[in-house]
């Protein structure tokens, strides 16, 4: 069974990684899992964080020779910030207390974090609930990815919205929307762009943020991943809960889900067609390449709508923890907009959870045995 797990705190010495099920013999090019990581860091709106880290993947197991050996593969992201806050970080110095955080930023999991692990020092919370978290993850997407590619299995990304900005039209061709990766705001209109960058910097400058919206779209997905017969194998569901575990996320469209509520059934549900040339196939896909918890073989289409940075330099009212007085909240630095970043996130979720819902299938112990399956 293909699985992972994640550690490390966003100011800590390093974030790491675990990948279990990952079969042998699949060929992993480091620069790749360097490029993603990179993807992640950019974007119009992203904070002074960036400048400092540098992410790249260490390789630490189960990967030889550039190719994978079927073992657990384990691998770490330095922070290279952690020289700044070693002091309040190290695992073994007791910290000065005076540096304690005990003012909740509203929007954020500090308080009910604080409350739910007893902590008085709300570091403890932000620290792994930060979205720095998201880069093991990207490096778990980038390796996954490079599994897929080989059964023919890709994703795109891009920006659809920030603020009220957002894009007039349905960009439906893969080729022009890996073009996004040239934008700073990963949006492929350039009018649509221009008025996102306004809106971020206007909001900056306000000491505001902004959410938005992201679509993925997944090509070649073979039908039949996920399944009907429970309700934690539907496929659309496991998307929905990877997508929903990024940080900031909250909705999670699938095909035109929230168009379709308001329709009626015959103008919404994609009728069936077959050839010999090309099978079963359908001319719409209003249901985004899912149909009963399982993948029906047209592209996937999800969008994921992000609710803006809650970290606020102009802070909003929030309560002490400790002398129960009414403050502004703290101040940690941050983005004004993480929405293009977050794509890139979404992208790599949205390809671990078809990895793993594609070895269900059709896995093996290794790329040739799982080839061999594939094909039948």
């Amino acid at each position: 069974m293909f699985r992972y797990l994640t550690a490390g705190e966003s100011h800590g010495k390093a974030l790491t990684g675990i990948i279990e099920g990952f079969p042998a013999n699949v060929p992993i090019d480091t620069a790749v899992i360097n490029a993603d990581l990179k993807r992640r860091q950019q974007g119009y709106g992203r904070g002074a964080r960036m400048k400092i880290e540098v992410d790249q993947v260490e390789l630490l197991s189960g990967i030889r020779g550039g190719k994978t050996l079927g073992s657990p593969i384990a691998f770490l992201i330095k922070n290279r910030d952690y020289a700044n806050w070693e002091k309040y970080m190290d695992p073994s110095r007791i910290w000065d207390s005076g540096r304690n955080v005990t003012k909740p930023r509203p929007g954020h999991a500090d308080l009910t974090g604080a409350i739910k692990y007893g902590f008085a020092d709300i570091r403890n919370v932000l620290e792994r609930s930060s979205a720095r978290e998201t880069a093991v993850r990207v490096a778990v997407g980038s390796m996954a990815k490079q599994l897929l590619n080989c059964f023919g299995v890709e994703a795109v990304s891009h920006v659809v919205a920030i603020g009220t900005a957002s894009l007039k039209e349905s960009i439906g061709d893969p080729a022009r929307i890996k073009l996004g990766d040239q934008s700073p705001v990963r949006c492929v209109d350039e009018a649509t762009e221009q008025e996102m960058i306004v809106q971020i910097k206007e909001a900056k400058e306000a000491g505001d943020s902004l959410g938005g919206v992201f679509e993925i779209r997944l090509t070649g997905v073979p039908p039949g991943l996920g399944s009907y017969v429970h309700w934690d194998r539907k496929l659309d569901a496991r998307l929905a809960f990877a997508l929903m575990s990024i940080q900031g996320m909250k909705a999670v469209e699938i095909g035109e889900g929230f168009k379709n509520a308001g329709l009626k059934g015959s103008q919404v549900h994609d009728e069936i067609f077959y050839s010999e040339a090309e099978g079963y196939y359908r001319k719409t896909n209003r249901a985004g390449g899912i149909e009963g918890g399982m993948s029906n073989g047209e592209t996937i289409i999800l969008r994921s709508y992000m609710k803006p940075i809650p970290t606020l330099y102009k802070p909003l009212q929030s309560v002490d923890i400790k002398t129960k007085e009414g403050f502004l909240a703290t101040v940690e630095r941050s983005d004004t907009c993480a929405v293009p970043a977050a794509s890139v996130v979404g992208e790599m979720v949205a390809l671990t959870v078809i990895a793993e819902e594609f070895l269900r299938k059709h896995g093996g112990d290794s790329l040739e045995e799982i080839m061999k399956r594939w094909k039948l």
